[in-house]
């Protein structure tokens, strides 16, 4: 099969998406231009569109079109808890499989000195700053049971404690190295109602 510059440019471009190698994204290119090329414009449509209007929550960091996101803006969930997350995808995990009714923090990480990923890298001064504001009772620790997420949680506990936030950290019912994204929705909504405080 011959190919032209622009296929290749797709196949590479479909590269960027997580698990997607060489294969997979030729077979997708290939689909997409031979079967489904309506999908493909909106789809392109559609990315450029979100690279150019999405972006992060004021209050939160979590990926939204307008100034606040959903979560900080409902007026029914509760001001005085805040939950620590390392992803997006873990707030709609926690948000979809627990009874959780308070307000997130987006990390977009975890601390990871080897990598360059400091304490401003996932926003901790924005945190610290609405902890100096009052108003947080207390903070729930859903960051991921690996070692950087453990790192993270204790730092955050101590920015909590100088701030005399109650910290609680979800349950361990989460395997140890495992990340919240897959974790089916009953372990996790046993861990989360298991919650413990950060020892």
């Amino acid at each position: 099969m011959s190919s032209s510059g622009l296929l290749e440019d797709l196949v590479e471009s479909l590269r960027c998406l997580p698990g997607v190698g060489p294969k997979s994204a030729q077979r997708m290119a290939l689909h997409l231009l031979q079967r489904d090329r309506d999908a493909a414009r909106r789809l392109g449509e559609t990315m450029i569109k979100a690279m150019d209007k999405v972006h992060h929550c004021q209050q939160c960091r979590i990926f939204t079109e307008n100034e606040l996101c959903r979560w900080c803006s409902d007026p029914a969930r509760l001001s005085s808890q805040l939950c620590v997350v390392e992803g997006p995808a873990d707030v709609l995990a926690i948000d979809r499989s627990t009874s959780y009714r308070g307000k997130f923090f987006l990390l977009l990480g975890h601390l990871s000195p080897l990598d360059g990923i400091g304490p401003k890298d996932l926003g901790l001064d924005l945190l610290e700053s609405r902890l100096e504001q009052g108003g947080i009772d207390d903070i729930t620790l859903a960051t991921n049971p690996t070692v950087e997420g453990q790192a993270t949680a204790r730092y955050i506990g101590d920015i909590a404690a100088r701030h005399g936030v109650q910290v609680m950290q979800i349950a361990r019912g989460v395997p140890v190295g495992s990340e919240l994204e897959y974790t089916d929705g009953g372990t996790l909504a046993v861990a989360f109602a298991q919650r413990t405080p950060l020892s």
